[in-house]
């Protein structure tokens, strides 16, 4: 039996929620969009999630923000691909 395929997971954290990126997001852009929105004096910033879900949320002076990364098993769907989301609510079980 071969190894395993791995991928790297990035998961940011806000305030309270957490939220695991997908493949496509890079953290470093990201990061940059949160200081831009700061900068702005607050700002809605945009990313996708696993499951190839978009989310916004809103960051202000008081937003507490971390990021951190891990390997995890590799997930073909993981794409980032908007227009193909994948979970529970979306799988075709046909």
């Amino acid at each position: 039996m071969g190894a395993k395929k791995t991928m790297i997971r990035s998961t940011i954290s806000i305030d309270e929620a957490t939220f695991p990126l997908a493949q496509g997001d890079i953290v470093d852009e990201l990061s940059l969009r949160i200081e831009d929105a700061l900068h702005a004096g607050g700002g809605f910033v945009r990313f996708t999630v696993v499951g190839n879900r978009e989310v916004r949320v809103l960051i202000t002076a008081h937003s507490r923000v971390s990021v951190a990364s891990e390997p995890v098993l590799f997930d073909e769907r993981d794409d980032g691909d908007l227009e193909r989301p994948f979970g529970a609510h979306y799988d075709d079980y046909s």
